[in-house]
C-alpha cells in the first residue's frame, strides 16, 4: 500500500510540474519566477533525456576509462585559467598563484593537462567564476533563474556568464571547427561523468526541480563564503574547496536519468541516503539536499577519483554564448 501511495504521489507531482508549470500560486522568495523556471527546466530535461544522455552513454561504452579521465583533466586544467583570473579579481592572491602553479605544472608535467600532477603535488583545486566575483563585492544574487540549456543560475550568475566567456582561453581557438569540437567534447565528457549521479537524483527527490534548485543555491552560498560558517545553519559542509565529483557508470551500465551541473558548474562527494531531503506535504524537499555531500562521504560503486570541472563548460568561439553550460 505504501508503494502504491508513493507512486501516486510521484505521478501527481510530475503531472503538476508538466501541466501546470506556467503558473505557481505561492512562489518562494528566492524563486519568484518558478512557473517560467519549471517550464525551462522541463525543456532542459527533455534535451538531456533524448540527446545528451544517450550520447554520453555511448561515449562511456566506447572510450576507455583512462582516456575519459585525461579528457576531464584537460578541461579542468583550462578551467584553472579563469579560476586564477577571478581569484585575482577578488584579490585572493594566494589562491590565484596556486591556480597559476596548477596550470604550469599540469601543462608541463601533465602533458598539456591530460594528467592532474598538481593535485598529486598537494596544490588545492579552486572553483571560481565571475558570478562569485560579483557576489564577493556585494552584488546580491537576485531571483533564481533556469536558463535554456545552461540550467540553474541566478540573475547575478547569469550576468557573470558573459565575462566568463571572454576570460576563457578556448573562446579564442581557431579554426571554428576545432572550437566547436572541443566544446562538444567537454559537454559530453561532463555529462558522462555525471551519469552515476543521475540515479541518486532520481531516487532522492519526488520534485527534482526543487531538489536541484536548493542544491544549486546552497552550493553558491558555500562557494561565496569561502567555506566559512554560514548564517544558514543547515548549509552542508562541502570540504575545502571541493569541486564536483566524477561519477561513472559501472560496466553493467547502471546509471540513468538527468544530470546537474555543474555550476556546473559545478561544483565533494556523492550524497548518501542521510543527505537526501525528505518531501514535505506539498511535495517539495525541505532539507538542504545536494548532489555534493559532506567531504569524505562514500562514492557510488564505479566512481572515479577524477574530478569534474564543475562550472567550466566552454562554448565555441564563434557563438555568443557565455562560458558555462549546466545541464538543467
Amino acid at each position: 500500500m505504501t508503494t502504491i501511495r508513493m507512486r501516486a504521489i510521484t505521478i501527481g507531482v510530475a503531472a503538476l510540474a508538466l501541466g501546470g508549470c506556467s503558473t505557481v500560486q505561492t512562489p518562494s522568495k528566492e524563486d519568484p519566477w518558478e512557473g517560467f523556471n519549471r517550464t525551462v527546466y522541463t525543456f532542459n530535461d527533455k534535451v538531456d533525456t533524448y540527446a545528451l544522455k544517450p550520447v554520453a552513454q555511448g561515449y562511456v561504452k566506447v572510450t576507455p576509462q583512462p582516456v575519459r579521465d585525461s579528457v576531464t583533466n584537460f578541461f579542468a586544467n583550462i578551467g584553472d585559467v579563469y579560476n586564477a583570473a577571478n581569484n585575482f579579481l577578488q584579490l585572493k592572491i594566494t589562491d590565484g598563484v596556486e591556480d597559476i602553479m596548477r596550470i604550469v605544472i599540469n601543462t608541463v608535467f601533465g602533458l598539456g593537462g591530460l594528467f592532474d600532477v598538481a593535485t598529486l603535488a598537494k596544490l588545492p583545486k579552486h572553483n571560481q567564476d565571475f558570478g562569485l566575483t560579483l557576489g564577493h563585492y556585494g552584488v546580491p544574487p537576485g531571483p533564481y533563474l533556469v536558463l535554456p540549456l545552461f540550467g540553474p543560475s541566478t540573475v547575478r550568475d547569469g550576468v557573470g556568464l558573459v565575462p566568463n566567456y571572454f576570460i576563457n582561453p578556448l573562446t579564442y581557438v581557431d579554426p571554428a571547427a576545432l572550437s566547436w569540437g572541443l566544446y562538444g567534447l567537454n559537454v559530453v565528457s561532463t555529462r558522462a561523468n555525471l551519469l552515476g549521479a543521475s540515479d541518486l537524483l532520481e531516487g532522492a527527490a519526488i520534485d527534482k526541480y526543487s531538489f536541484i534548485r536548493n542544491a544549486y543555491l546552497q552550493r553558491r552560498r558555500y562557494l561565496l563564503s569561502d567555506g566559512r560558517a554560514s548564517s544558514d545553519s543547515n548549509l552542508p559542509d562541502y570540504g575545502d574547496g571541493a569541486p564536483l565529483p566524477k561519477y561513472d557508470d559501472t560496466d553493467e551500465g547502471a546509471a540513468a536519468g538527468a544530470a546537474v551541473p555543474a555550476s556546473g558548474t559545478a561544483p565533494a562527494a556523492t550524497p548518501n541516503a542521510a543527505s537526501m531531503a525528505p518531501a514535505n506535504p506539498n511535495g517539495a524537499t525541505t532539507a538542504p539536499a545536494t548532489l555534493e555531500g559532506p567531504a569524505g562521504a562514500a562514492a557510488p560503486v564505479g566512481a572515479s577519483e577524477t574530478t569534474v570541472p564543475g562550472d567550466q563548460m566552454i562554448p565555441p568561439a564563434r557563438i555568443g554564448f557565455p562560458s558555462m553550460l549546466r545541464l538543467h
